[in-house]
C-alpha cells in the first residue's frame, strides 16, 4: 500500500477508518449478496456442502411466491441469496442466459434507504428501484436500489424498524442436511471487472455518487506477467467496511483474465468475493476436503517468503502444502488463496483471506497469482 495512504489509515475498534472518504450517506456494512442462478436448490446444496454455509431463510411456492424461489444461506456475517425464476417469462431468465450464474445484487445496509437513494440519484446514479416499504408482522424494511457496472445493482437496505429473520416474504428454512461451517466470517471486499477504459469512470462513480475514496491504485506495472496485465483502483467507504476494487484489462501479449471474464460473462460484473477468516489453514483444509479447487502455486514461490515477509506465526510447510500465499505491508501481513472459478464459465471465483494486521491487497503475490491464473487459462484454451 502507498505510504501516504497508510498514514491516513488507523484502527478504530474493529473498523479501518479512511478519513479521505466523504460518505454521501452512512453505510453500516454489506447486507447480502444475491445471485441469479439456474437452479437455486442445487446451488444452495453446493454452498452448504463446499463452503459451509447454513440454511437461514426461504421464499418460494410454499410461501405464496409464484415468480421466484430464493434460498438465503448464512455464515458469520455473510448472507448469500440464491434466486431462480419459476417460469420462462420471468426477466431473470435473460440475465442467466446471458451471464450464467452470477452476482446481481450487492446489498448495502444503511440507516436511511430513502435518503441513500435520493442522494445517489441526485449525484448521477441510475435508479434500479425507488424506495419501497416492505412489511409483515415483524415490522417493515425499506429498500431502494441503483445500477452500477454492467447489470450489477446496489440495493440499500434499511432495517431499523424490522425484527424479522431476513426480509418480509421470507420464512425460516431448516433441513436435515447441515454440514459444519468452515470459519468464514464476513466479506472483506468484492471485485468488479469492467471494460477497457472504464476503470476511471467507475472509480469516479463511487467517489462522486457514494463519497468513496481511492484507497490505492495498481497499474499494469504492478499487476503483470510476461503475457498479460490489468489495472485496478480500490474504492472504499469511510469506515472501511465496504471495499470495491475495480479492474480493467491492460494491453498484453495474450488475453488477460479480465478479458476472459468479460468474454464469458458477456459484460462487466463481479469477478470475485473475498471472504475473511481467522484461521485460514483450518478454512482451506476443510474446503479442500469438501471438493473446492484452488489455484496451484509453484513450490518455488515459498523459497523467498521469509525473505519478503519476515517471521510469521504459521508453519511455512503447511502453507506450501495448501497453496496459501503470504504478503506484508507496513501494518503487518496477510494470508490469501484463490479458488478456481466455481462455475463452468470461467467467471466468478472466491478469495479466502486472513489479515494479520495488513490492510493491503497482496501486491507481492500478484505475479505468482497471475501466473497460476494464466496456467488455468492455457488449459481452457483462452489465454
Amino acid at each position: 500500500m502507498e505510504k501516504d495512504k497508510l498514514k491516513d489509515v488507523y484502527q478504530e475498534g474493529f473498523e479501518i477508518v479512511f478519513p479521505d472518504a466523504e460518505d454521501t450517506f452512512p453505510i453500516l456494512g454489506t447486507d447480502y449478496v444475491e445471485f441469479y442462478v439456474g437452479n437455486a436448490k442445487q446451488a444452495a446444496y453446493f454452498y452448504k456442502t463446499a463452503f459451509g454455509f447454513q440454511d437461514f431463510a426461504y421464499k418460494g411456492l410454499e410461501t405464496g411466491e409464484r415468480e421466484v424461489a430464493s434460498y438465503v444461506l448464512k455464515q458469520g456475517k455473510i448472507r448469500l441469496v440464491l434466486t431462480t425464476p419459476l417460469n420462462s417469462k420471468n426477466p431473470i431468465n435473460e440475465h442467466i442466459v446471458k451471464h450464467g450464474d452470477g452476482v446481481k445484487v450487492i446489498a448495502l445496509w444503511v440507516e436511511d434507504a430513502t435518503k441513500a437513494w435520493e442522494e445517489a440519484t441526485k449525484r448521477g446514479a441510475k435508479s434500479y428501484m425507488e424506495p419501497t416499504k416492505e412489511e409483515d408482522e415483524n415490522g417493515y424494511v425499506v429498500r431502494s436500489g441503483i445500477y452500477t457496472y454492467g447489470e450489477t445493482v446496489h440495493m440499500f437496505v434499511e432495517r431499523k424498524n424490522y425484527n424479522g429473520l431476513f426480509l418480509p416474504g421470507y420464512v425460516e428454512h431448516k433441513t436435515d442436511y447441515n454440514p459444519s461451517d468452515v470459519g468464514l466470517l464476513y466479506i472483506d471486499h468484492m471485485v468488479g471487472n469492467v471494460n477497457l477504459g472504464e476503470m476511471n469512470k467507475w472509480a469516479e462513480f463511487y467517489n462522486k455518487v457514494m463519497g468513496f475514496t481511492n484507497l490505492i491504485t495498481f497499474d499494469d506495472k504492478d499487476i503483470s506477467t510476461q503475457y498479460t496485465a490489468l489495472m485496478s483502483k480500490v474504492m472504499a467507504n469511510g469506515n472501511g467496511r465496504i471495499k470495491f476494487p475495480i479492474n480493467e484489462p491492460a494491453e498484453g501479449l495474450k488475453k488477460s483474465q479480465i478479458e476472459e471474464y468479460l468474454d464469458f460473462y458477456e459484460g462487466p460484473g463481479c469477478q470475485h468475493i473475498a471472504v475473511a477468516t481467522n484461521d485460514i489453514i483450518h478454512t482451506v483444509s476443510e474446503m479442500r476436503k469438501r471438493g473446492v479447487e484452488f489455484l496451484y502455486v509453484p513450490g518455488s514461490y515459498y523459497d523467498t517468503v521469509e525473505e519478503r515477509v519476515g517471521k510469521i506465526d504459521e508453519d511455512l510447510k503447511t502453507l506450501k502444502e495448501l497453496g496459501i500465499l503470504v504478503d506484508k505491508d507496513e501494518e503487518g501481513y496477510l494470508l490469501q488463496i484463490f479458488t478456481k472459478p466455481v462455475e463452468d464459465r470461467p467467471t466468478l471465483f472466491y478469495e479466502i483471506i486472513q489479515r494479520k494486521g495488513a490492510k493491503s491487497f497482496g501486491k507481492g503475490n500478484f505475479k505468482a497469482l497471475f501466473e497460476s491464473i494464466e496456467a488455468e487459462q492455457a488449459r481452457r484454451g483462452t489465454l
